[in-house]
């Protein structure tokens, strides 16, 4: 039997202070798993879904040889997307605090290089960023990885599916042969064979369940006609009235579509694709995330890395082409202990996806009428926040406490109803509540934000 206490593992007395500082009692499966092989040094790959505990995993195994006193690049962690590098890069900070003075840096596409130039001068021991930025840099000479002891590929399989296999190449070619690599994947297609095949040595295989507690997050699944599907959506959200929801489709056309048809419908809805520019991107995911906007309408590789609290709701629009993806989808509600809600919506030509999900799951799946679904009273779905953007941010030096100040000071506005506060470069997006909404506006726009005046209107 695993030891699951964190105090089993050969780890410093500061890092099992801070890691029970953080609330870390218990190794998740997935740590009590792969740990003890990082911690030898051997080569992994992990098959683990959003959620299990595998950024603290690879954080901490990455953290372990680490030399604080030399400022060159000492660990590699690439992602799929900035916002999942992001969160990592957040991640690994926290842990990072029982070490001295080690620096977390972030490389990733949609913001200019120059200042991650100056950054990189300044030297840091661990880069999180996005295949195709942290290329860039090698290229230009920015990013050296010659001192290198852990390379993370996290969520290789979506790496794959966005076609930055070539880059990946590039990158650890780069690499010291006698680095560690560590793989994390939800699944396991060919190209991630092809992939360990060719650049890790004997590598350790350690895969968690990935199915989910039938009592933790609650499946449906509705029969429809392919002419229906819109309207289904309308419907369920009408019944569900959930707070928060996303609906996945496969195309950034299909999202759109499905955008339209919910505004043309009273219900506050966004999308959420690869075209969307990065601060278009920001803003739809910051207003999702401080409940000012009701639906999330993604493709499956725009919501990699995605991770709201306390989301109500999944509704598969079609479902997943494999079952493994389906999965993934279902388990971004239920998180964190609370139950969740997934709805899938099955026209006949998907029957078969159907059947691959009731195989994988081992169980009948719980298939209800279109017709059960009756609408709640009360007004179209709208949510309880509205955002405000202000056009000033990091680079104007303003701060979280600057804005929450100007509404509660000169505004006149009690805190309790201002919202979560996103600072960007070049803007700042503050949720207040729906009904002061215009008041806060107009008090913003007519008074000052850390003494000046700034431009402020409602996303």
């Amino acid at each position: 039997m695993t030891s699951t206490a964190f105090n089993a593992l050969p780890l410093s007395a500061a890092m099992l202070a801070n890691l029970e500082s953080l609330g870390y009692a218990q190794m998740t499966p997935i740590q009590a798993r792969s740990l003890p092989v990082m911690l030898k040094g051997q080569d992994l790959i992990a098959q683990a879904k959003t959620g299990s505990g595998k950024t603290a995993a690879f954080g901490i195994g990455l953290l372990h040889p680490l030399n604080a006193r030399y400022f060159g690049c000492q660990a590699l962690v690439l992602c799929p997307t900035r916002e999942l590098a992001d969160q990592v890069a957040k991640e690994i900070r926290r842990l990072a605090r029982a070490g001295d003075n080690i620096k977390v840096l972030t490389l990733c596409g949609g913001v200019p290089l120059g200042p991650q130039i100056g950054s990189l001068e300044h030297g840091a021991q661990i880069i999180v960023g996005t295949p195709g930025r942290v290329q860039q840099h090698l290229d230009k000479g920015s990013l050296k990885l010659d001192g290198l002891n852990t390379l993370v590929l996290d969520e290789a399989d979506r790496m794959l599916d966005m076609g930055f296999y070539d880059s990946i190449a590039a990158i650890i070619e780069q690499t010291p042969s006698r680095r560690q690599t560590l793989l994390f994947s939800a699944t396991y297609p060919a190209g991630i064979e092809q992939l360990a095949a060719r650049f890790m040595r004997a590598p350790q295989r350690v895969e968690v369940e990935a199915l989910h507690d039938d009592s933790q997050i609650e499946q449906r699944f509705y029969e429809i006609a392919p002419e229906q599907r819109l309207d289904a959506v309308v419907r369920l959200l009408a019944s569900l009235r959930p707070q928060s929801c996303v609906a996945f489709c496969f195309t950034k056309q299909q999202c759109q579509a499905l955008v339209e048809h919910l505004t043309a419908n009273g219900i506050c809805a966004a999308a959420l694709h690869g075209d969307l520019e990065q601060r278009e991107r920001d803003q739809v995911l910051a207003m999702f995330a401080n409940r000012s906007l009701s639906v999330l309408v993604a493709t499956d590789v725009a919501a990699r890395g995605l991770d709201v609290e306390g989301l109500d709701l999944v509704i598969n629009v079609e479902l997943a082409r494999d079952s493994e993806t389906h999965i993934h989808r279902v388990g971004r509600t239920g998180r964190a202990g609370a139950k969740g809600l997934a709805v899938s919506l099955v026209a006949p030509a998907e029957a078969h996806r159907a059947r691959a999900i009731e195989e994988l799951q081992q169980g009948a799946l719980s298939w209800q009428p279109l017709d059960s679904l009756k609408p709640q009273a009360g007004e179209p779905l709208q949510p309880p926040m509205v955002t405000l953007c202000i056009a000033a941010g990091r680079k104007d030096k303003l701060r979280p406490g600057d804005i929450l100040g100007a509404l509660t000071g000169e505004a006149g506005i009690p805190g309790a109803q201002v919202g979560k506060i996103a600072i960007f470069d070049f803007q700042a997006l503050v949720a207040v509540e729906r009904g002061i909404a215009k008041q806060a506006l107009k008090r913003l726009n007519e008074g000052k934000v850390k003494g000046r005046s700034v431009r402020v209107r409602v996303l």
